[in-house]
């Protein structure tokens, strides 16, 4: 007995040892992170500043916080809409990964590989990564393969503005500096005195994981040039068959020595090669420091690269001539919207928050035009920039309309942009990455951004022939060949009204969905005047109703026999059901979140529940019951700022006649769901949604996506400019403040306002939106 029981002792202190050791690892591991994202850029010194805007945006701001909830954005230098995010591509120095840092770049991390030249913008997907340059003072290229190239760094010595990034190598013993143009990317470098400079480009580098194959590389020691193609594999461009790049670069000044690695095996004075893994190591004079080197992209071709970097980066413009360039052209977007008021540090958000809108689409065109399309056959632009890799599941509910507002010669490009990929590949994609469908999330979101766009005067495209085509998608189906998946389980939805849950996944998102997108095509066939369609598709938008219980008073799943089968959890989570017992027809959030997905129709929405009053103090517990703290590692069942389908809630107490409720919760979001610092954002930013959902609430309203409508709510600034392109959109909030949240009085052009929303055809023209605000609830509000 007296053995069995040391053995026990022995087996409890064993236990305790490896609970021990594991709680200390952990905690070894998490003051590690914190000692690493507790560096603040500011002590780099160099010679390049930011304009006065530009002064106002961090770069850093969503770049870190809990990985999988993280914005995943970038510090890349990048011209607007540019083909080209040059940025340093991270690893963790514990645990020597990339495959969680989606844009490449992580805060959490303090080692970089090299400084890649593409790259998505707050998705959580990795895609580019391609032509990395490392610099350093020995020949590594024959010593490791491409993992093994890594650099130390601090966050300390970093620095970023728009269009600009710096950061001092301390085991390179180099300061990295880098811009951008369009399509190219200029990289300089300063080794310290006395250093052999030596800089490695990675010809087939990648994201993460991903993989790049058929690599070419050539390099020209008479002109300093350096040319090659490799085809990407990334998380969207694997789905489609890959995407061929090409590049030309070219060094400022003459290299001394090179050579080329294959397969980890390195040939000096190698010109040529050809494989899945290839580097090319050019090596400089002692005392050529800084030295130069600018890449220019291309989809199409290698002759196209040169052309891109003849035009944009020619030898007579200087590191600091591009620059000058590239900052200006970021004051021009910034200066769109033109806010006074406010804190610094709101200021600081605002600016941050339309950088990033500004971060993605992609260009695609080359300077002559060409670009690849989605049959994969070399096309023109002719008179328009084509671009690509729209996030448009997420951004038609805020981005796309901001667009319509501050950036309205880009949203008419996109918008043709989105013509010729249907064109091309017979129907309009929703998440559209390189030359291809990606087919990611679900739906048909272009119906929303097209006929929005449409509605509100952008008509620098053919809309007759995009609402055809976007008419047959969602009535027949992509026609056969189309690489569009289109709308799951479209034959059913038309059927019985509504998708049912023993025919698809994701019937309920999937029907709330199709009806916001089918009530934005009634807007867009009235407005063609088509009306018979018109009609059809208006009331098709009412087909969410199909799927409500009103016993339950949710949203629920429902099957071809007409009954809500399978039990019920409204707190259920789609990210913690594993094996979506409860959550399979719920996309990305609980059925409490999908609760709310009406925008396009709140009276009917209201109309579901049982009583206004019922409505009301669902929808505040709703709000009330949400996280508190920014970027939780759970986001939780109630409203959550990291993701989109239900973005639109606190605007709902609008219809339900309690602005003021709309009023508190707004500004609750925008004090704390969005922050000055590496976390930023509450969840991935998604090609700058929850940027843009800042930006329009902060000016005090917010965008129905698919309508011309917009709902009110409580501005944040005391004064503000939009420019929309050439009309001019000013919102006035008079006796503003902390405190002062609730409006009192709403003027249109000087005639009071009585509705809680107002339509674009109002201020299209131009015009003065003039909130009064107070510390208190109108009295006709509460209850």
């Amino acid at each position: 007995m007296w053995l069995i029981k040391r053995l026990l002792k022995w087996a409890a202190m064993a236990v305790l040892a490896v609970v021990l050791s594991i709680a200390l690892l952990i905690f070894g591991v998490w003051a590690y992170h914190k000692s690493i994202v507790a560096q603040t850029p500011g002590a780099l010194v160099t010679a390049s500043f930011p304009g006065p805007l530009g002064a106002m945006v961090n770069p850093f701001s969503g770049t870190g916080g809990v990985w999988w909830l993280c914005a995943h954005n970038t510090p890349a230098a990048t011209a607007p809409f540019g083909m080209v995010r040059l940025a340093p591509d991270t690893q963790s120095y514990l645990f020597k990964r990339r495959g969680t840092n989606r844009s490449g770049y992580y805060y959490g991390d303090n080692q970089t590989a090299g400084f890649s030249h593409t790259r998505l913008v707050g998705a959580d997907a990795q895609e580019g990564g391609v032509f990395r340059v490392f610099p350093t003072v020995e020949s590594r290229i024959e010593k490791t393969r491409p993992k093994g190239r890594t650099a130390k760094f601090s966050h300390t010595y970093e620095k970023a503005f728009p269009g600009y990034y710096a950061v001092r190598l301390s085991s390179e013993k180099v300061l990295a500096e880098m811009t951008a143009t369009p399509r190219v990317g200029v990289h300089r470098y300063t080794f310290a005195e006395g250093e052999r400079p030596i800089l490695i480009l990675d010809a087939t580098s990648t994201l993460g994981d991903k993989r790049c194959e058929n690599g070419v590389v050539r390099i020209l020691p008479a002109s300093g040039e350096i040319e090659g193609s490799c085809r990407v594999y990334g998380s969207f461009s694997g789905r489609y068959g890959g995407l061929d790049v090409y590049f030309a670069a070219r060094a400022a000044q003459p290299f001394s020595s090179h050579g080329i690695s294959k397969n980890g095996a390195f040939s000096p004075g190698a010109t040529e090669s050809a494989g899945n893994d290839l580097a090319v190591e050019l090596g400089f004079d002692s005392g050529k420091s800084p030295v130069e080197l600018r890449v220019a992209l291309s989809y199409v071709s290698i002759a196209n690269a040169r052309k891109n970097l003849d035009a944009e980066a020619p030898p007579a413009k200087s590191f600091q001539d591009i620059l000058e360039e590239t900052k200006k052209a970021w004051e021009d977007y910034l200066s769109r919207i033109r806010i006074e008021g406010g804190t610094e540090t709101q200021r600081r958000i605002f600016y941050t928050a339309l950088y990033r809108t500004a971060m993605m689409p992609t260009t695609f065109s080359d300077v002559n035009g060409e670009y690849e399309g989605f049959d994969r056959q070399v096309h023109r632009a002719e008179g328009f920039t084509y671009y690509t890799d729209f996030s448009l599941w997420d951004t038609f509910r805020t981005t796309h309309p901001l667009y319509n507002l501050a950036a309205r010669r880009e949203q008419g490009e996109f918008m043709r942009s989105l013509l010729e990929m249907a064109k091309a590949g017979g129907a309009f994609p929703r998440w559209p990455s390189g030359a291809g469908y990606t087919n990611c999330m679900f739906g048909t979101p272009a119906d929303v951004a097209v006929s929005e766009a449409w509605l509100k005067g952008i008509r620098d495209f053919d809309g007759e022939k995009a609402y055809q085509i976007l008419r047959r998608t969602v009535t027949t189906g992509p026609p056969e060949g189309s690489r569009f998946a289109g709308r799951h389980g479209l034959k059913e939805y038309l059927q019985y009204g509504y998708c049912p849950t023993d025919k698809m996944h994701d019937a309920v998102s999937a029907t709330l969905e199709y009806a916001w997108e089918d009530h934005a095509l009634s807007l867009f066939a009235a407005a063609l005047g088509h009306d018979a369609d018109a009609a059809e598709f208006a009331g098709r938008g009412q087909f969410y109703k199909n799927t409500w219980n009103p016993a339950t008073q949710f949203f629920q799943p429902r099957d071809t026999a007409g009954n809500f089968p399978g039990e019920f959890r409204p707190l259920a989570l789609s990210y913690t059901d594993v094996k979506q017992k409860y959550t399979k027809d719920y996309v990305e959030g609980s059925p409490m979140q999908w609760r709310w997905c009406v925008p396009h129709d709140h009276d009917g929405l209201i109309a579901l529940f049982k009583s206004r009053g019922y409505f009301l103090e669902e929808l505040e517990n709703f709000m009330a019951k949400s996280r508190k703290s920014l970027a939780p590692w759970h986001p939780g069942s109630h409203y959550w700022q990291g993701n989109e389908h239900h973005l639109n809630a606190a605007y709902l107490f609008n219809g339900a006649g309690r602005p003021d409720l709309t009023q508190k919760w707004v500004r609750w979001i925008l004090e704390t769901k969005h922050a000055d610092n590496h976390i930023g954002l509450d969840g991935n930013d998604d090609g700058g949604t929850l940027s843009a959902w800042y930006i329009l609430s902060s000016l005090g309203f917010y965008p129905i996506a698919g309508t011309t409508r917009y709902e009110l709510g409580a501005p944040l600034f005391d004064r503000a400019v939009v420019d929309m392109n050439g009309p001019l959109l000013t919102v006035v909030a008079e006796n503003n403040g902390p405190k002062n949240m609730y409006v009192q009085k709403v003027f249109l052009n000087d005639t009071p306002l009585d509705r809680t929303w107002f339509t674009h055809d109002e201020v299209a023209g131009g015009g003065m939106l003039r909130f009064v605000m107070g510390p208190q609830p109108k009295e006709n509000e509460t209850p």
